[in-house]
């Protein structure tokens, strides 16, 4: 099969890439749609040691498996959760201590024609969600975690930095909550997306100080880190949904001086998800900037990585 392949750093494609073999608990997918997201270009810039197809956004078709779920239009779940450590046992298969993720650890992702994940991370595509729409369920569902880690009311101020894919989507999630949302980017275009959902914006350099209860870096870099700090109030709550390939240095005495809480969230609810996109509720489409095959893996990825690029997609 065609595929994308990830090793020491370096991308290629391959025109013959062993075709995988689903377990029992599994099934085969071909693959239809695949993005391009912020993770797959820390993985090449060594934010893990990864070896193998990236790629974890993505829609496709179940070929092999069950036959409820034969020909079925689906997304899937990353994290392929062993079922019987204490994470799993406590109903928390995200962070499984035996998980392998598609396309990040140990397992081979969605820039292929095919891959695999086990049945109970499949969940069918509604037919109203078109397949341009359905690839960004993934992205979606972890801008939607921040809603189960924070309980969000009309009452809280709250920021978003950072207006790259992620950073509008989360901020299109939070405004269902009916906080006071602001969102804060660089790229005048790219905010105009936000705008035409009635999302007030702001330059991130004029950002205010000290008067927001909740904020959300999704920048992956020291500035965005600072601005959302920064514009915290005392006791507010800082929320990374970013991966960083570097190190980030931070003020740690302000943090306790101010009595902040830094959340980590990635991984979200992809039910409520795809019941977002099925209500048309958020935009998505208007983030998709370019279409590749495999064959023009490397085209895409240099595309993706080009500063103010949206999303970038792969198309079977």
């Amino acid at each position: 099969m065609k595929g994308i392949w990830l090793e020491n750093q370096h991308l290629q494609f391959c025109p013959d890439l062993p075709a995988p073999e689903p377990a029992p608990d599994e099934a085969l997918i071909r693959i239809v749609r695949a993005g391009i997201c912020n993770t797959d270009l820390e993985l090449v810039k060594g934010y893990y040691p990864y070896r193998g197809v990236p790629g974890h956004e993505f829609v496709g078709i179940v070929e092999k498996g069950p036959v409820e779920w034969l020909g079925k239009r689906i997304v899937g779940e990353i994290n392929a959760a062993c079922g019987h450590c204490r994470f799993c046992e406590t109903h928390q298969p995200t962070h499984c201590e035996n998980r392998t993720v598609l396309g990040i650890v140990n397992r081979n992702g969605a820039f292929a024609d095919y891959t695999t994940l086990p049945v109970a991370n499949l969940h069918p595509v509604p037919d109203t969600v078109s397949t341009d729409t359905a690839v960004f369920t993934e992205p979606v569902a972890a801008a939607l975690e921040i809603q189960q880690q924070v309980h969000i009311t009309p009452s809280h101020r709250v920021l978003v930095v950072g207006d790259g894919k992620l950073g509008l989507l989360v901020a299109q999630t939070l405004a269902l909550t009916g906080c006071e949302l602001v969102a804060a980017g660089r790229h005048p275009e790219k905010l105009a997306i936000l705008k035409t959902q009635n999302i007030v914006t702001t330059p991130a350099d004029t950002v205010d100080q000290r008067c927001f209860d909740l904020a959300v870096e999704c920048t992956g870099n020291p500035a965005g880190f600072d601005i959302a700090r920064r514009a915290l109030r005392a006791r507010g709550t800082l929320v990374l949904k970013s991966t960083y390939a570097g190190e980030l240095n931070i003020n740690a005495s302000a943090l306790v001086v101010d009595e902040i809480t830094v959340i980590g969230s990635r991984c979200g609810p992809f039910d409520h998800a795809l019941a977002v996109l099925a209500s048309s509720q958020i935009l998505v489409e208007p983030l998709i900037q370019g279409r590749y095959r495999l064959e023009q893996g490397i085209d895409a990825f240099n595309h993706a990585r080009t500063r103010g690029t949206l999303k970038i997609l792969f198309e079977n």
